[in-house]
């Protein structure tokens, strides 16, 4: 198993994201609104900073693997994602934590990146089941997660605190392994 995966095609590739590489995503986090649906707050260096460290800890704790996103085509650093809440036993993992600059949005780079991770949980990890967590109001997060092909399994009442102190609800989303080769072909026709 490896733990410090580089996961790349033509269009987007993922590297671990650390605390030496970071930095090329301070002004991507201060863009406005860009993770208005996440309890988390990246908008200062400090800040972008003790989230990287958090994932970090998740890593070394072996429940995180966390990216830095580069799209090739506009050869530049666009954001961050992670696989979280890993759960090997279960052989359950979330993808989620995304967030891409505002010029990187509506481009294909989210159905090239999440390809890459359903290929890798499914097909590297051998994972069972692949989840997302998505604050109920994102609608354009969940159109996009609807359309890689996710099912929405349920709905989680008030149960994020969000830093405004709003509790938001939870859509759950799900992709089981024998869904795989299905969601692979139709996501492949789209790349």
């Amino acid at each position: 198993m490896n733990m410090n995966p580089t996961l790349e095609n033509k269009r987007v590739r993922l590297s671990p994201l650390t605390l030496n590489n970071y930095q090329n995503l301070i002004d991507i986090a201060q863009e406005k609104d860009l993770i208005y649906y996440s309890p988390s707050d990246i908008s200062t260096s400090e800040n972008l900073k003790a989230y990287v460290e958090i994932a970090l800890e998740g890593y070394e704790q072996k429940t995180i693997i966390p990216f830095i996103i580069y799209d090739k085509d506009k050869q530049k650093y666009a954001g961050s994602t992670r696989f979280g809440l890993i759960h090997w036993k279960n052989k359950v993992l979330h993808i989620g934590w995304t967030w891409i600059g505002h010029e990187f949005q509506a481009t294909g780079l989210n159905t090239h990146m999440k390809f890459l991770m359903l290929q890798y949980a499914f097909e590297t990890l051998e994972f069972e089941k692949v989840e997302f967590r998505i604050d109920q109001r994102n609608l354009k997060s969940r159109k996009a997660v609807e359309k890689l092909g996710a099912t929405l399994e349920g709905i989680l009442r008030q149960d994020t605190l969000m830093k405004d102190g709003f509790r938001r609800n939870t859509c759950c989303y799900g992709i089981l392994k024998p869904e795989w080769e299905t969601i692979k072909v139709s996501l492949m026709n789209k790349l």
